[in-house]
């Protein structure tokens, strides 16, 4: 049996029963239960499903999804940023940009969240300003205006001086064929660097960002470890960035 011929099967069982299990889709599908294991984190990884000790459920049953709480959330970057609280944990340091739904996920920090905030968007100073656990470090530069960020080759040297464990990337534009990219070359800079300098990126994108592309390039789909969207991580929508590595929530 082809590979994806047992996630089809695997998705249809689950769909039937609400959960399954490593050893029983071992005997169902005439595998071993490590090839059952790899379907798993395969389908997981995409977005499909939720992998659970012994197997796996639905994702709409996941409570780290935050599906049944983002159903009373109005805003959709309000959904993305009930998601991306998943992805923080004390003790890291984190790079934000001057994407605006940056700020939201900053408004859910846990008042007594012990991180370090290395950002270049002033308008997260007011909503941090109580987190006194929270190192907030703001990055020099030119200030721009309309954005209320600094940008420029200060900002973008002062970043190569961190190593950051996490970069949520507030996206202009996000492709499967042309990756990340932004509007403007100056967040285009600050955002390249970011990128560069963080263990892990994080693609934060409203799906009217989905599968359009900007002039300035940032990076491709596979140096991005996570996609976090408002839509259901099921959601058809999402089917091109499937399957390249990345994990879809």
């Amino acid at each position: 049996m082809l590979k994806e011929e047992r996630f089809a099967k695997i998705l249809e069982t689950l769909s039937k029963d609400g959960r399954v299990h490593f050893d029983a889709l071992a005997i169902l599908l005439e595998v071993s239960e490590d090839t059952i294991r790899r379907d798993i984190e395969a389908l997981h990884n995409n977005g499909l499903l939720s992998k659970v000790r012994g197997g796996a459920i639905p994702v709409i049953k996941n409570p780290l999804s935050f599906v049944d709480r983002a159903a009373y959330v109005t805003g959709k970057k309000e959904v993305i940023a009930l998601k991306a609280q998943q992805f923080i944990e004390d003790g890291q340091t984190i790079f934000m940009d001057g994407g605006t739904t940056n700020c939201s996920i900053a408004a859910k920090l846990p008042i007594k969240s012990k991180l370090t905030i290395i950002t270049n968007n002033t308008s997260l100073i007011p909503v941090l300003e109580n987190h006194k656990n929270i190192k907030l470090i703001l990055l020099g530069g030119l200030y721009n205006t309309q954005t209320h960020t600094t940008e420029g080759a200060k900002a973008c040297n002062e970043i190569s001086t961190y190593i950051a464990d996490s970069y949520f990337l507030g996206t202009c534009a996000i492709d499967s064929t042309f990756g990340v990219t932004a509007t403007f070359p100056g967040d285009a800079d600050v955002k390249t660097a970011m990128h560069k300098f963080a263990k892990k990126t994080l693609a934060l994108a409203v799906e009217e960002k989905l599968n359009t592309s900007e002039t300035f390039r940032i990076c491709s789909m596979d140096e991005v470890a996570v996609l976090i969207t408002e839509l259901p991580s099921t959601d058809s929508k999402l089917n091109s960035y499937r399957n390249s590595g990345i994990k879809i929530v």
